[in-house]
């Protein structure tokens, strides 16, 4: 089986044999495992900082949204307890909303993109993402 390495594109196996691999590297890094030597210490840390570098905005901004509606219910809280009491119905209407209807937008966004991926028709993800972008801008102008 041959294998040929270029800048984070690995290929094995002939053009036209069956079960020929192409496999490309989603985040291009300055250093790969296999430059430092293999040690399963780098290894880990390689791959820690790539997670880090995905999950990190993600948890950072699910941090924000909580924190807001605490704030919110905190002070809210001050001011009596029926304004507590609409706050929390008010809280839970509209993170239920999010969660149904912008999560399921999302998850059919993830299927379609999934599908122009397997069908190497990558010029869709764009289009994709572009017509999410709109649809779930428009979503919440639309609710006011």
């Amino acid at each position: 089986m041959q294998k040929r390495k270029r800048k984070g594109l690995a290929m094995r196996g002939g053009g036209g044999e069956e079960g020929s691999e192409l496999s490309v590297a989603l985040l291009k890094s300055s250093h790969t495992a296999e430059e430092d030597g293999g040690e399963l210490k780098t290894r880990v840390w390689v791959e820690t900082t790539k997670l880090w570098q995905i999950v990190g905005p993600a948890i950072f901004s699910r941090i924000t949204s909580y924190s807001t509606l605490v704030i919110t219910q905190a002070f809210a809280g001050h001011l009596g307890d029926l304004e507590l009491a609409a706050i929390s119905i008010v809280n839970s209407v509209i993170v239920g909303f999010n969660f149904g209807l912008l999560l399921g937008m999302a998850s059919a966004l993830e299927t379609l993109c999934g599908q122009a991926f397997g069908a190497k028709k990558y010029h869709m993800l764009g289009i994709y993402m572009q017509r999410s972008w709109i649809v779930l801008f428009f979503i919440p102008i639309y609710a006011l």
